[in-house]
């Protein structure tokens, strides 16, 4: 069930379109912001304000990949599988942040620290490779400069 809060914040937000469905992804982020993901109830209770089904607040935040419809770590860490940054190394971060945490790309470490998501470009191909924790960029990387970067996230 969403907040008093969250739906104020969709109201506001939906009243920014001429049409209520225009405010599907910013609904989605709101939920997001307040809780970490968005789950089914979610999407129903976005649905129902924006005057959609929850099958097209689904299909949005489905389609759109800064929308988490499963639960993630404190941090997010989404590594750039790009042809620049593979060419570059991007096999070598992967395996080092799997060997690190012993988890696949799609899953969380086990203090729920982090989410390891690949990620299919950047835009930062003259940096290569490269990954985001959270909003914040990491460019020319190797394993080692990895390891100093992620001890700043608590």
């Amino acid at each position: 069930m969403l907040t008093d809060e969250m739906k104020h914040e969709i109201e506001a937000e939906a009243g920014l379109y001429e049409q209520r469905q225009a405010a599907a992804i910013e609904a989605l982020k709101i939920v997001q912001r307040h809780r970490g993901w968005v789950d089914d109830a979610s999407v129903g209770d976005i649905a129902a304000v924006l005057n959609m089904t929850p099958d097209e607040v689904d299909s949005v935040a489905t389609f759109y990949n800064l929308i988490y419809r499963r639960p993630v770590g404190r941090h997010v860490i989404r590594v750039c599988s790009s042809v620049s940054c593979y060419v570059m190394g991007y096999a070598s971060l992967r395996e080092h942040l799997r060997a690190r945490w012993g988890i696949a790309l799609g899953e969380t470490t086990k203090d729920g620290r982090f989410t390891l998501i690949p990620n299919q470009c950047l835009g930062a191909c003259d940096h290569a490779p490269t990954l985001m924790i959270d909003d914040d960029l990491h460019h020319d990387l190797t394993p080692e400069s990895i390891d100093a970067i992620l001890e700043k996230y608590e």
